[in-house]
C-alpha cells in the first residue's frame, strides 16, 4: 500500500513538473512573439521616421536649388550695377 502512495506521489510530481515545463514553455514563447513584435513595431516606426526626413531633407534641397536659380538671374544684374557705381565715382 505504501507503495502505492509512493507511485502515486511521484506520478503527481512527474505531472506537476510537465505543467511547471509547459507554463515556462508558454512564457518563453509570448516572451519571444513579444521582442519580435517590438522590433517590428519599431522598424516601422524607423521607417516612418526615415521617410518624414527625406521628406524634409528634399523640400530643403528644392529651396536650395530654388534661391540658386534667382541668384544666377541677379548676379548678371549686380555686377553691373556694381560696375556702373565703382566707375561714376
Amino acid at each position: 500500500m505504501e507503495d502505492y502512495r509512493r507511485q502515486g506521489g511521484i506520478h503527481q510530481l512527474l505531472a506537476t513538473e510537465q505543467e511547471a515545463r509547459q507554463i515556462v514553455n508558454a512564457a518563453r514563447t509570448a516572451k519571444s512573439n513579444r521582442l519580435k513584435q517590438a522590433k517590428d513595431e519599431a522598424e516601422d516606426e524607423v521607417g516612418k521616421y526615415r521617410t518624414h526626413m527625406e521628406k524634409e531633407y528634399q523640400k530643403k534641397v528644392s529651396e536650395i536649388d530654388h534661391f540658386k536659380k534667382q541668384v544666377a538671374k541677379v548676379s548678371l544684374e549686380v555686377v553691373k550695377l556694381l560696375m556702373t557705381q565703382v566707375t561714376n565715382v
